[in-house]
């Protein structure tokens, strides 16, 4: 009797198989990926706008670390290139305006560097944060100059436009490194 008992389970076990995939519910599909938030571009350039990276050498300053030349530079600001207002000590918040009358606004000073942010009237337009940092190996010490923008700018997205400003702060900037070649045996 065993034998004949398992027949009718094996027989409805064998139909489930023969008709198919049981209508089960369905998976939901899966979710589409949530927009990414736009980058705080003052913290740092990753997924900004990059514009350009400049290094100048400041020369051999074997007693200077990097921190003395930054401050050196926040200490003194007239050695930077402002036409206006910030001709002293800068502190974060500042507001300045760089030659050609391009206002900007101090963001951070940390150890070794210190940024600043365009505001409106800037001839490339509000957001492009300009970071300089100070370097040192074996005694030789290294500005680098960082710029990005939150977003291009109608100027930034024309190639002529953004290789003359480009241009123009690389000679800015590099008046400025040959300013503190000097001004960091001071420190």
């Amino acid at each position: 009797m065993s034998g004949t008992a398992s027949v009718p389970v094996v027989l409805a076990l064998c139909a489930g198989l023969l008709a198919g995939p049981s209508a089960a519910p369905e998976a939901p599909a899966p979710e589409s990926p949530a927009p990414k938030a736009p980058a705080d571009c003052r913290v740092g350039p990753v997924g900004c706008y990059d514009l350009y990276t400049y290094g100048y050498s400041l020369g051999l300053h074997p007693f200077t670390g990097t921190h003395e030349v930054r401050q050196q530079l926040t200490d003194h600001f007239w050695l930077f290139p402002v036409s206006g207002g910030c001709a002293g000590r800068i502190r974060a918040g500042a507001r300045c305006e760089l030659l050609g009358g391009n206002p900007v606004e101090v963001e951070y000073i940390g150890n070794d560097f210190f940024q600043i942010n365009s505001l409106p009237g800037h001839q490339l337009g509000a957001g492009m944060h300009i970071r300089f940092a100070f370097s040192r190996t074996l005694g030789f010490h290294t500005l680098t100059v960082h710029a990005w923008q939150d977003r291009p700018t109608d100027c930034t997205e024309k190639a002529f436009c953004n290789t003359a400003n480009s241009a123009f702060a690389w000679g800015t900037w590099r008046v400025l490194a040959q300013t503190l070649r000097f001004s960091a045996y001071a420190a």
